[in-house]
């Protein structure tokens, strides 16, 4: 399925690139807002799915993907989630059901606290309100590297050694994995992001003294929409004792382990479509 490229400019002027998948469906529109260091590619597979009953809109957060780079203290959750209502407004979207990968996850969750009546559901793609500090170093020790590989398969290499908990994928599936991640440049692979990005995740020392705030105020504000967590099996930054913790909370969320799958989980997997699909039902029929 083809889809519509925007370029909307922020108050600020950065400038704000976004897939838009159209649809003759009337279900309530979804977007799908990518982890820290991705962007809409991440969401090539599921999006033609989810546009068969509705329009999806997949943005590059600022400083990623097609996006313009910007002041570096900018790259932040709650101006991401100011980025994408402006957004929704130039395409006259009012109400939107979030699929949130990751950082995704953390934008929807400042979303429920900043303009609840425009959140039909979230989708939390393995992320919560607590973030395990195994994860976060982890992205801490590879986020801001620019590395230059001399070939797509030394970047397979590299995604291999950042992502652990996906060992079951074929060298194909890693290939359309690093296509996803990296962009091409003159026909080699290179970082989709801006390396500036470090400069707003917690330094590993604030991680070590868990100085990482949670966010357990903001899940509670979800309690009267449609809401599910995808947690990947092997992941290191969702735990399971924090996906409990989230249905203690909200006990009509619906959270579903998906196999062989660390962080984050691609969305297309079957447990995720079936999940997917009952959440959808349910944010079409509680609008």
């Amino acid at each position: 399925m083809s889809f519509i490229a925007h370029l909307v400019e922020m108050p600020d002027g950065v400038r704000i690139h976004a897939r838009d998948y159209t649809s003759e469906g009337n279900g309530v529109p979804v977007v799908c807002l990518p982890g820290l260091t991705r962007n809409a590619k991440d969401f090539e597979v599921i999006a033609p799915y989810l546009a068969q009953s509705r329009r999806v809109i997949c943005p590059d957060f600022r400083g990623r993907g097609r996006s313009s780079y910007a002041d570096p203290q900018t790259y932040r959750p709650d101006v991401e989630l100011a980025d994408t209502l402006a957004l929704l407004d130039h395409l006259g979207i009012s109400r939107v059901a979030v699929v949130g990968t990751s950082r995704g996850g953390i934008v929807a969750l400042i979303m429920a606290a900043k303009a609840l009546d425009r959140l039909a559901g979230v989708v939390f793609n393995d992320i919560g309100p607590r973030i395990d500090r195994q994860g976060l170093l982890r992205i801490r020790s590879y986020l801001g590297a620019d590395p230059q590989f001399a070939s797509w398969e030394q970047a397979v290499v590299a995604l291999k050694a950042t992502n652990p908990g996906f060992h079951t994928l074929s060298e194909a599936e890693w290939m359309g994995f690093a296509r996803r991640v990296f962009r091409d440049e003159n026909g080699l692979p290179r970082a989709d992001y801006d390396a500036q990005l470090t400069q707003t995740f917690p330094s590993a020392e604030d991680i070590e003294a868990g100085k990482v705030p949670e966010l357990w105020p903001l899940l509670d504000l979800m309690a009267g929409i449609p809401a599910a967590v995808l947690r990947g099996e092997h992941s290191d930054l969702l735990s399971n004792e924090t996906v409990a913790e989230m249905q203690s909370r909200l006990p009509k969320l619906h959270a579903v382990a998906v196999k062989d799958r660390g962080h984050v989980p691609f969305l297309d997997e079957p447990e995720c479509l079936t999940a997917i699909d009952t959440w959808l039902d349910a944010v079409d029929a509680a609008r």
